[in-house]
Formats: structure tokens, sequence, C-alpha cells
């Protein structure tokens, strides 16, 4: 009998020895991936803000701005790249929509991001834009990669459709979580208009007819949990101006638009609950269970070993079967 438990206890020790390296090194990097119908949205606001009133063209102080960011996968397009491009892909539809403080929309500004769902890279396929123009991204936008190092990543800026480094400016603690900051500057850039203006009658078309311009800079912040690569928090310092061109008059510039932007309060606590439970998921995939399963296959081997010592020790009374089947001595 104990012959036998020892023979099954090493069967098991095996058993959870070969899983804690396939769970780590070959389930994990399989599972672990965006999925491609997701939904999420954000609401960031920005107080005590300057706004364009573009009736007058002239600035004013507001006491908020509300940006409403939503990213919804679209799952019949992630299908149609995977099968040219032999990759998990997702396929994001974003749209920030801007809101003055009488709820009145600023401005409208769509995107369409394509990417690995496991190593979050661009992929670059038909459809990929910002704003309704075909763009080619390079670098990360709005999630970093799973287990996120401490180091620079390149970044790309959907504005000035530009790909810029974020900076790793060092560890912190974010309501419990350990996070990686992240800071990226924009310089001031010539940007194009929003193809979606608040005025009847004022494109971005036109606009541009009159010689005026778009500038734009920001210091933009990401505070990013690294095991799911996922920002429990962000914000920007975010200014645009209008510069030249008959639209001003004699104006050499007027600002657009300039505000701290930070999510709201409600959403922070949404998304550190929702960042906490998915850590928690993927550290049982790479951590807890492959070093669990390798300690339990170890306790179960050296069970077995002992099982199998104790039914071999010399000395052990023989059994009274064993002593009827041996021949008298003369």
């Amino acid at each position: 009998m104990r012959r036998k438990a020892s023979l099954i206890l090493l069967a098991l020790a095996v058993f959870f020895a070969a899983l804690s390296p396939l769970l780590r090194w070959y389930a994990y990097p399989r599972l672990a991936k965006v999925p491609a119908g997701q939904y999420q949205d954000m609401v960031l606001e920005a107080k005590d803000a300057t706004l364009l009133d573009y009736a007058t063209m002239t600035a004013e102080k507001v006491d908020r701005i509300t940006v409403v960011q939503t990213l919804k996968g679209d799952v019949e397009a992630s299908r149609k790249v995977e099968r040219t491009t032999d990759r998990d892909v997702v396929v994001w539809d974003g749209l920030s929509y801007v809101q003055g403080p009488d709820g009145e929309m600023v401005s409208s500004f769509p995107e369409r991001y394509v990417f690995d769902a496991h190593t979050q890279e661009p992929v670059h396929a038909a459809g990929e834009a910002v704003d309704g123009d075909p763009v080619r991204r390079g670098g990360i936008e709005f999630k970093w990669p799973f287990r996120t190092e401490k180091r620079d990543y390149e970044y790309f800026d959907a504005q000035a459709r530009l790909t810029a480094p974020i900076h790793y400016e060092g560890t912190q603690d974010f309501r419990g979580l350990e996070v990686y900051y992240f800071e990226q500057t924009i310089p001031w850039t010539e940007v194009p208009l929003p193809k979606t203006l608040p005025v009847e009658g004022i494109t971005a078309e036109s606009v541009a007819k009159t010689g005026t311009t778009r500038w734009y800079t920001t210091v933009r912040r990401f505070w990013v949990e690294p095991v799911t690569g996922a920002p429990v928090y962000g914000e920007e310092i975010h200014r645009e101006e209008l510069r030249g061109g008959a639209l001003l008059g004699d104006r050499d510039k007027v600002t657009a638009f300039a505000g701290h932007v930070k999510m709201r309060e409600d959403y922070i606590r949404h998304t550190v609950d929702l960042v906490g439970s998915q850590r928690l998921v993927l550290l049982l995939m790479t951590t807890y269970l492959p070093w669990g399963f390798l300690v339990l296959g170890a306790g179960l081997l050296a069970l077995s070993l002992y099982l199998e010592a104790r039914g071999r020790r010399p000395g052990d009374p023989v059994p009274a079967e064993a002593r009827a089947s041996e021949p008298l001595s003369a």
C-alpha cells in the first residue's frame, strides 16, 4: 500500500512540476491579451480653464471643461486584420468629446487604433486614422505592454500625428498600487484644426484659407500599473493657440484652449479597482500559481520518497504469509 501511495505521489509531483513552467512560459503569453471587444469610457475635467469663443474669436475663462473619452473594440474589423497578419489584433475606435461649461460641444476628435493584442505594438492596416486622416503610428498609445519595464517608451501623440519618447520617471505608490510614472512633453507644434468645430459655418478648411494656423503643446503624465500595463491615472497640462492670418485681425495669436486636464475622481476609483483585480489574475498566472505548483511538486516528491523509504526499511517484521511458506530447517 505504501508503495502504491508513493507512486501516486510521485506522479502528482511530476505533474505539478511540469505544470509550473507551462503556465508561466506557454499559457501566459497566449492568454494575456487585450480583448477584441473591450469597451471603456473615461471622464476628465479641466477646472478654471481658458476656452476660445469661436463666435467672437476671443479667449474666455470658464469654470470647467469636460472631456469624455471612449474606446470601443470593433471585433469584426479585428478579425479581418487577423486574417491578413496572422496575429491577435485589436481595433479600437476612440473618441474624445470636449464639452464647455454649458454642456455644448467644443470639439469631437475620433481615432482608429490598430494594435497587437499581446504586445500593444501598432499594426498597420487599412482604416488606421486620426480625425479621418490616415496615419501610420509608431509606438504605443493608451496602454503600455503587459509587464511594463522601467524604461522610456515611444508614445504616439494623436494631435501632432507624431511619435516621441515618454520617459520613465520613477516608481510611486498610487492608492495602494505600485505604479511607474511616465512623462512626455510635446513642444509647441503646428497641428491640424479639428474637422468638427462648434460654430456652424466655421470649418477647418475655412480657417485654413484665412492663413490662421493652430499650435499645440502638452505635458502628458501617466501612472501605469506595470503587471497589466494599464494606466490607473493620467493628466495633461494642455495648451492650444491660433496664430496669424486674417481671422485674428491685428492679433498675433489667441488662446484656443488652456487647462490642466485630470481624471474625474469617480473614474479614478473605478480604474484602480478594475486594474487591481486584473493585476491579481495576471499575478496568479505569472507568479503565485507557477511557484505554488513548484513548491507543491517538491513537497509531493519528498513525501513520495519518504513513503518509499519506509516501505523498504530493514528490520521490519516478516509478514505471516511469508513465514508460513519458508522451509523447515533440518
